[in-house]
């Protein structure tokens, strides 16, 4: 999953060797904190959270498999 996150936002941003995204297991639950550029911020964002819903949804979908629950965050 972490791949699927460090694909997307690359091809989203104008700095794409500044993301990175840092995983935090749990028994249930991984979180996967995304940091990019303070500047590519907004279009991982997108305009109303647009973008980062969208990933969100992608995110869900490809866990369904692993039957364990993925959490995004967009660190600022």
């Amino acid at each position: 999953m972490k791949d699927l996150i460090i694909r997307i936002a690359e091809a989203l941003v104008d700095h794409p060797e500044m993301v990175s995204v840092d995983e935090v297991q749990g028994e249930h639950t991984t979180v996967l904190k995304l940091n990019v550029d303070k500047s590519d911020l907004g279009k991982v964002i997108g305009k109303k959270g647009n973008t980062a819903r969208a990933i969100r949804t992608l995110l869900s979908a490809a866990s369904g498999k692993t039957k364990k629950r993925h959490v995004l965050e967009i660190i600022e």
